[in-house]
């Protein structure tokens, strides 16, 4: 017996020495996880002391591409993911579990039974490379060094080359590889090899053929039990996980849903006012310049508006980031100012526990470009404002660093679980989750900026705060907030109403405003007459180019374009709310025929010559570009070559308006309305005023009268386009169809050869519709104001 313990104390000796002869040479890290560095052969070696351990494991971008198409920004956080270790034999695997389909129960069968009825998923495997005492060591090398951020395959698909991962040209990355008593992180650069063919791609990376970046990896500690979940309701503006409990009762839905919200508790919960015992902290990028990082800052402080509202002193906080910090660190809420090639979106993301929905760190990217498109709207607005001395800049940089707090203040929203709210606008700007469109107006010969952006946390915002992080302990009393809400007149609406070209919500629009959105849309029209009548050479400094006064034109020509978005909706829309039984929201109510009505007359006068035709005199500003002045997506498209095309910015402009105004979805709508209720607007009507407000105006001026045909041209194809559509109903496209040939027939005894031109192309259509391909239209120049057809 005693040599038989001698043996068992000399083996347990001998696998203690496995790992502490293994490592001894390298460099050791000790923290959640303790790793090892070798650097003889640039390897990572990791202890794993507790197998079957849940933890959370997420992955990163640390150095990005710096183009806004590609998507692959610096800071850019990737999936979260519950995984544990599990010892099969002689290797160690990471272990996802399916958190999407559960049983929330202390019934340990019943917990197994839900798990082994859907997969799980092994991440990874390693060989033990050592043991000690219940610990294993394991090399994770080639898990950190595979492309767990997914760049090979969006470089893929965006058709930017044939790339693969050169391990030769790769490395693990020490800078900001640590351990922390909760959290474990790790890096590794990457170069990825080919052919850099695509556009985007050669456009950022010194060499096209070889992109490298840094990919961050995190292991995390996974929150105490003590957090307690929020119930998800769809009129509170907060964001959900969802999961599927199977233990929950038979006359219980299966699918559940909680918010996703940080964690707060007052330090004394029985004080009206109290202050946190972990206030949320947001670290703002100390490489971010000035005055910049003071409108940031300022900015996303104004949440701590909205905690004070429900109790809390100082809950919510914006400090500068230490120096010595780390962005990518989980322990700090960030907000990153991110530089790119092009404009794009800002946004914010989170890292979520998946389990309960508690958010762990919250991280925003803000586009460092952002602030110039907002400085370039203001220049395009103003009236000579360099007709001096070329510096001119205080109204406009007032405007753009207006916009710059918004914008923190709307990323940090989603951050704090908050989605986008775009019917705030008609509600007097009652949330920075909205999109805003600048409130401008004249002041005598120049534009006031002094009420362009908001300037404070909104109303709906305070209500999303007290709904997710109020002390509320039933559903009554979150109902209760909800109800008030509404009683003042504050309504949610979000993405899945506002994006949808054929949207029919008449509130639920992107860069809008006004609570009377068709006297808002006049009310643009006129301020964008006046700017164009104004707009002259001293809209830039001196010495820039002519190619960049046109450039600064681009965003003034088409500064109705979204409010005209906004008014077309109205036409066929209605009025609604994500209603629920016993809720005392409004659940639907359609627009009034004279709104309707409203709105199509405001629609229509953005298809008339004489608000699309540039004034003769403006022309001249524009010559062919300059030497190393290309046009870029942020320019005018046309078809007359080097030179400025004015029809094809009246294309480019009539094209926007009728893609929404005739969308199918909207004339089905129409014409199920009118089938429900004969009073209501039709598809018959709409398309007569259209008509009569187009294709049956003419106008005496040559130019003026071939601006209208080429808008009238832009009709009739629409209109065509409209038959081809696959989702149009019977009713509307029988409408349609009748609108074409009465089209054709006027035309047809009409001389000239526009006229025989536009009967040609119709009966082409009609000769074989399923073959007929519109004229090309010249692409409208990038505007939301300010970015791409993506989430901010």
């Amino acid at each position: 017996m005693k040599k038989l313990l001698l043996l068992f104390a000399l083996i347990s000796f001998s696998t203690s020495a496995q790992i502490a002869e293994k490592v001894k040479s390298m460099k050791a890290h000790t923290g959640y996880f303790n790793f090892y560095y070798d650097e003889s052969n640039d390897k990572i070696f990791l202890e794993v002391k507790k197998l079957n351990e849940e933890f959370l494991y997420t992955y990163s971008l640390a150095q990005g591409l710096g183009n806004n198409d590609l998507g692959l920004d610096r800071g850019q956080l990737g999936n979260e993911q519950v995984v544990f270790f599990e010892k099969q034999g002689n290797k160690i695997f990471l272990v996802q579990p399916n958190t999407q389909y559960r049983a929330n129960t202390s019934n340990a069968l019943e917990k197994l039974s839900v798990q082994q009825a859907f997969a799980k998923s092994v991440l990874f495997g390693f060989k033990i490379e050592s043991t000690s005492d219940g610990a294993y060591l394991i090399d994770i090398t080639d898990f950190l060094m595979q492309d767990a951020h997914g760049v090979l395959k969006r470089l893929t698909q965006a058709k930017q080359g044939s790339y693969s991962l050169d391990k030769s040209k790769s490395s693990l990355a020490l800078d900001r590889t640590k351990s922390f008593p909760k959290n474990t992180e790790f890096e590794a650069r990457l170069t990825f090899a080919g052919n850099g063919i695509g556009a985007e791609v050669r456009s950022v990376v010194p060499n096209a053929d070889y992109v490298t970046v840094v990919e961050h990896h995190s292991f995390i500690e996974l929150p105490d039990n003590k957090y307690e979940p929020r119930l998800f309701d769809p009129r509170s503006g907060a964001n959900t996980i969802s999961f599927q409990d199977y233990s929950s009762p038979v006359n219980e839905v299966v699918l559940k849903q909680w918010i996703t919200r940080h964690r707060l508790e007052k330090k004394d919960p029985k004080a009206a006012v109290s202050e946190a015992v972990k206030p949320i902290i947001y670290y703002l990028d100390n490489g971010t310049p000035e005055p910049v990082r003071s409108a940031l800052m300022e900015g996303g402080r104004w949440w701590n508006q909205a905690f004070e509202a429900i109790g809390y002193k100082d809950a919510f906080q914006v400090k500068l980031l230490p120096e010595d910090a780390d962005p990518m660190d989980v322990r700090y809420h960030v907000i990153q100012w991110v530089h790119r090639s092009t404009r794009g979106w800002s946004y914010g993301a989170s890292i979520t526990d998946p389990r309960t929905g508690e958010i762990m760190k919250g991280h925003v990217s803000l586009g460092s470009l952002r602030i110039r498109q907002d400085f370039l709207i203001a220049q395009a607005l103003m009236n000579a404002p360099f007709a001096v001395d070329g510096s001119a800049n205080g109204p406009m940089m007032a405007m753009s660093l207006a916009r710059i707090r918004q914008l923190a203040a709307h990323e940090i929203g989603h951050t704090l679980g908050f989605a986008h709210n775009y019917a705030a606008s008609a509600r007097e700007n009652s949330s920075v989750m909205d999109y805003p469109h600048p409130q401008i107006d004249f002041k005598g010969d120049q534009m006031d900026f002094s009420h362009a952006y908001d300037t404070k946390i909104g109303d709906w915002d305070k209500v999303s705060v007290d709904y997710a992080y109020g002390d509320h302990k039933t559903t009554a009393e979150l109902n209760q907030v909800i109800d008030k809400a509404y009683a003042k007149g504050l309504r949610f609406i979000t993405d899945s109403d506002a994006r949808n070209p054929g949207g029919a919500h008449i509130y639920a629009h992107l860069w809008d405003n006004g609570k009377t959105i068709v006297d808002e849309l006049e009310h643009l029209l006129a301020v964008r007459k006046k700017a164009i009548a104004n707009f002259s050479v001293h809209n830039i400094r001196p010495n820039e180019t002519y190619s960049h006064l046109e450039d600064v034109f681009v965003p003034l020509y088409f500064l109705h374009r979204y409010q005209t978005e906004a008014t077309t909706k109205i036409i066929g829309g209605s009025e609604y709310n994500y209603a629920v039984r016993g809720g005392k929201e409004l659940v639907l109510e359609p627009a009034s025929v004279a709104l309707q009505t409203l709105a199509l007359k405001a629609v229509t006068q953005t298809l008339d010559a004489r608000t699309l035709a540039i004034p003769k005199d403006k022309l001249a500003l524009f010559p062919p570009r300059a030497f190393n002045h290309d046009r870029t997506r942020e320019s005018f498209k046309g078809k007359t070559g080097i030179t400025f095309d004015p029809m094809g910015a009246v294309e480019s402009a009539a094209d926007f308006t009728l893609d929404f105004l005739l969308h199918p979805d909207r004339l089905s709508r129409l014409a199920g309305n009118k089938a429900v209720n004969a009073q209501q607007l039709g598809v018959s009507e709409t398309l007569s005023t259209l008509l009569n407000a187009t294709l049956y105006t003419a106008h005496t001026d040559p130019y003026l009268q071939a601006t209208q045909e080429t808008i009238n041209f832009k009709v009739v194809s629409s209109l065509l386009n409209v038959l081809n559509a696959p989702s149009i109903s019977p009713l509307a496209a029988a409408e349609v169809n009748e609108s074409v040939k009465g089209i054709r027939f006027m035309y047809s005894k009409k001389p000239g050869a526009f006229a025989s031109y536009l009967v040609q192309t119709i009966d082409q259509f009609k000769a074989n519709p399923a073959d007929w391909k519109p004229m090309q239209t010249p692409v409208i120049p990038d505007g939301a104001p300010i970015g791409m057809d993506c989430f901010e």
